[in-house]
Order: structure tokens, then sequence, then C-alpha cells
């Protein structure tokens, strides 16, 4: 059998089949059947299945998220595949390209671990804030049912999260599932309290009702309505029975009220319909009244207002839609009659009289001291003396005048 050679192997006469590696050469087989260029070739192929098999894992590496580890299994494995490879080929080459994977999936790991550790750290703030809220919900809200949603949305968030490490990860689950009880708690307590409240004032409103149910039949109108009243602030300020009963006694409370209140209603228009001519009488009488105005002899005003009023005594009750119609066109004459003695008053008082005469002659002597003065500042020439008299008569002019109006209102 004849020999061949390649640059990185040999066949020799007998057969054997070499491969050149840095570290000399090693047997890699035998071929017996065929040419020796045929031998070669059928380990070339060998060779070239493995660098194929590095090729798909270098550009899985490069493009895919390949996890480390399986990387660097597939790498060992294809390592020891080169190392003991029966083919001929390159075979250095592979095993520095399994080094660079070698590196490559290190740096990949790195990365990996780096971004883990920001995911980490980003998680750690989620749960650090989900855990916040669970606790001031815990502690502060009192909306009970968006208070329990809310919790319920933040147990979701939690799970949605990444994980941290288990030692955080345990604490904060601890405070997280802490405040959810410690809300359960709080709003059981809460509901507790709430229905011994409502107990409470259904126990109150049921004695309310009672009271109004009793004097629903009462004619004593006046102090009955106030009695109701009275129950109305108490109702109000009696706090809620639960639904069911609130309504209950509600229905009868109102009941009773409405009882009371158009048997009034019926009394009063019945009573209108009486005091009817009445109104009429007084109708007439402001007419008679209102003649007085404007008043001119105040004594006779007088006079003619008690007979009016004494009437209007006399005439007795008005419906109640006129009444206050009606007393308030008598107050305005008697008003104006009232008004007109105090000012007749005012003018025949003598005292007030010689108090506005004396004032008067005060301010007139004061003028007439002032003209003095200005006069003098003039021939001094002294500016500031002019200023001051000048200042000082118009002041007590106007004052003059407006006394003067006043005295003459006592002539």
């Amino acid at each position: 059998m004849s020999s061949a050679t390649d640059p990185w192997g040999r066949v020799d006469e007998e057969g054997t089949v070499y491969v050149k590696t840095a570290d000399g050469e090693r047997v890699v087989g035998s071929w017996q059947a065929g040419a020796p260029e045929e031998a070669l070739a059928y380990f070339k192929r060998k060779f070239d299945s493995l660098a194929t098999e590095i090729g798909l894992l270098e550009q899985r590496l490069k493009t895919t998220d390949l996890a480390p580890a399986q990387a660097a299994s597939s790498i060992e494995r294809l390592r020891e595949s080169v190392v003991d490879a029966h083919a001929v080929g390159d075979l250095d080459g592979l095993v520095k390209r399994l080094d660079a994977l070698t590196e490559l999936s290190g740096k990949k790991r790195e990365e990996l671990k780096v971004q883990r550790d920001a995911a980490r750290g980003a998680a750690k703030e989620v749960k650090e804030r989900i855990v916040a809220e669970a606790e001031r919900i815990a502690t502060e809200e009192t909306h009970w049912k968006n208070g329990g949603e809310r919790l319920r949305q933040l147990v979701e968030e939690w799970k949605a999260a990444e994980r941290i490490d288990r030692a955080t990860e345990t604490v904060l689950w601890k405070r997280l599932s802490t405040a959810r009880n410690a809300f359960t708690k709080r709003r059981k307590a809460y509901f507790s309290s709430l229905e011994d409240q409502r107990s409470s004032a259904q126990g109150e409103k049921e004695a309310l009702v009672a009271e109004a149910e009793a004097i629903a039949n009462s004619t004593q109108w006046n102090d009955t309505a106030a009695a109701y009243r009275e129950l109305m602030r108490r109702w109000k300020n009696a706090g809620r029975a639960s639904r069911e009963a609130e309504e209950e006694l509600w229905g009868r409370f109102k009941t009773a009220q409405d009882t009371f209140f158009n048997a009034r209603k019926a009394a009063f228009d019945e009573r209108d319909a009486e005091f009817a001519g009445n109104a009429e009488i007084k109708e007439k009488l402001l007419v008679e009244a209102e003649r007085i105005l404007p008043v001119g002899n105040v004594r006779q005003a007088r006079q003619s207002l008690r007979v009016i009023q004494q009437k209007w005594d006399e005439a007795g009750m008005v419906p109640r839609d006129s009444k206050e119609r009606l007393e308030g066109r008598l107050r305005k004459i008697e008003d104006a009659v009232r008004q007109a003695e105090e000012s007749e008053w005012r003018r025949s008082n003598p005292e007030a009289k010689a108090r506005a005469e004396g004032t008067v002659a005060q301010l007139r002597t004061a003028i007439e001291k002032l003209e003095g003065e200005l006069g003098k500042a003039q021939a001094a020439g002294n500016a500031r003396k002019i200023k001051d008299a000048e200042d000082g008569l118009t002041a007590r002019r106007a004052w003059l005048e407006e006394a003067e109006r006043t005295l003459a209102e006592f002539s």
C-alpha cells in the first residue's frame, strides 16, 4: 500500500493514519481498504463534523440566551471529543476556538450575574415598596373594601416580581403577611364595634318611635310640634341601625309624625277659614290707618292710631298666610307715627334747643376770632399762619352750617 500526506496528517504504507498536533503526531486510526487519499478524506470528514459542531455552539453562544452552565457543559464535552478525536485537521485550532468559547462563556456568566443582581436589586425595591404600602394600609386605611382589594393586588404584584435572596425574601414576606393579618383584625374589630353601635342605635330609635307614636294623636299643636322637633334632633344624633331596622323604624316614626302634622294642618285650615272675616276687617282698618300718613299733627295721628289698634285687637286672629302681611303693614304705620313723635319731642326740648343755640354762638365767635387772625397774618405775610387760619375757618364754617340746620329744626 502506498502512503499519502496532508498538512494536518498522513497515512503510512501500512495504512496507519496520523494527525499532526503541537505535541507531535499521534495515531488516529488505520485504513486497509482503498487508497490512502480516501483514508485522509474519511478522517477529514470527522474533523469537519467536530468543526461544524463547534461552529454551531459559537453561533448559539453569541446570538441566543444559552445558559452559561449549559454552554460550559457543551464546551467541556467538545473539548474531550477534540482531544481524543480520531480525525485529521487543525485540532489545535479547534482547541483554541473552544478556549475562546470558554472565555466568552465566562463573560456571559459575569454579565448574567450583573443582570441578575440588578434585577434582584430592582425586585427588592419593588417588594419593599409593596410591603411599605401594605403596612400603611394595615394601620391607616378605613375604606375597608378598597383596602382589602388593594392588599390582594399587592400580593399579585409580589408574585409577579423577581425573586430575591432567600433571607431578605423571607423577612419581607413575613412583614407583608403581618400587615395583611393586622388589616383583617382591624377590619373585624371595626365591624364588630359598628355592630354594637348599630344595636345601640336601634334600641334608642325604638324608644324614639314609641314616643312619637304616643303623641301622634295629640291636639296640643304647639307643644307637640316642639316635641317632634326634639325627637327628630335625637333621631339624627342616635346614629344608624342596620339597614333593615333603620327602614322599618323610620317608616313608623314618619307615619306617627305625618299623622300629627296632617291633623294639625287640617285643624289650622279649618280655623283659617273661620278667621277669613277677621282678615277683611283688618284690611279695612289698614286702609283707614294709612290715611294718617304722612303725619302732620302728631297728637291727632297718635289718637287715630290708638283707636285703630284697639279695633285691630278686637277683630281677632287672621289666617296664617295673611298674618305677617297684615301686621307688617300696620307696623310701618306705627313706626312712622313713633318717628314723628320723637322728632316732635326733639324740636320741643328746651335743653336740646339751648345746647344747639350755644353751639352756634360758640362757632360764630370762633370764626370771628379766626378771621381776625387771618387778617393779621395776611398783613404780616406769614404764610404758615395764613394757612392755619384758613384751614380753621373752613372747618368751623362747615360745623356752623350743620349746627344752624340743627337749630332750625327747633323753630
